[in-house]
C-alpha cells in the first residue's frame, strides 16, 4: 500500500502480548509527540501524560484493572489524562483526547511497536492517580500498554462500508 498513513490505520491492531525488550525512551517521547498533534477545540490541548517504565509502578497499577496481565507484560505504559483546568467544553475535549490516543496508537504501529488502549482501568482512576502521585484535577482517560509485540497474528474484520453509511446525498 503506497499511503503510509492508511497502511498504519489498516494494519494497527490491539497488541496485548509483549516481549521483555525495553521500549526506547525516544520512541515513547515520539508517541506522546504524535498525541499532542491531535486536533483540539480552540487548540486548548487539554491532554497530559504520565510515561511509566518502572516495573514496581507497573506492578502497583496492575492491581487497578482486570487486565493486570497486560499491564505486567507491557514494558511501558502511558497514562493519558484530561487536565480539568484546560477544559473549555467537556464533549469536545473528550473527543480531542480520543483523537490524541488514536494518534499515539498509530505512532506506536509506525514505530513497529504494539499497543492497546486500556479503558477498564478507568473504574479505579482515583487509585491510579494516587499510585503515580498526581493531582485529582487530572482525569484518567486511558492507559496505553506498549511494548515490542510478542507476535502480530491478531485478526480483525469490519462490516461492509455500506453498513455504516446512512446516506450519500
Amino acid at each position: 500500500m503506497p499511503n503510509k498513513i492508511l497502511q498504519a490505520i489498516f494494519e494497527r491492531r490491539s497488541r496485548r502480548e509483549f516481549t521483555d525488550k525495553p521500549v526506547a525512551m525516544e520512541d515513547l517521547q515520539e508517541i506522546v509527540k504524535a498525541g499532542i498533534w491531535a486536533p483540539s477545540g480552540l487548540n486548548n490541548q487539554p491532554w497530559r501524560f504520565v510515561v511509566i517504565t518502572d516495573a514496581k509502578t507497573r506492578e502497583q497499577l496492575s492491581t487497578t484493572t482486570h487486565y493486570s496481565h497486560i499491564v505486567l507484560g507491557a514494558q511501558a505504559l502511558i497514562g493519558v489524562f484530561l487536565d480539568s483546568d484546560a477544559v473549555y467544553d467537556v464533549v469536545k475535549d473528550h473527543q480531542s483526547v480520543g483523537a490524541c490516543i488514536q494518534n499515539m496508537l498509530l505512532a506506536a504501529e509506525s514505530l513497529d511497536l504494539g499497543g492497546v488502549w486500556l479503558g477498564q482501568i478507568l473504574k479505579n482512576k482515583e487509585k491510579v492517580n494516587q499510585i503515580i502521585a498526581i493531582d485529582q484535577r487530572y482525569e484518567l482517560m486511558a492507559m496505553l500498554a506498549l511494548g515490542h509485540p510478542a507476535h502480530r497474528n491478531q485478526k480483525s474484520n469490519r462490516q461492509d462500508l455500506n453498513h455504516f453509511i446512512l446516506k450519500m446525498i
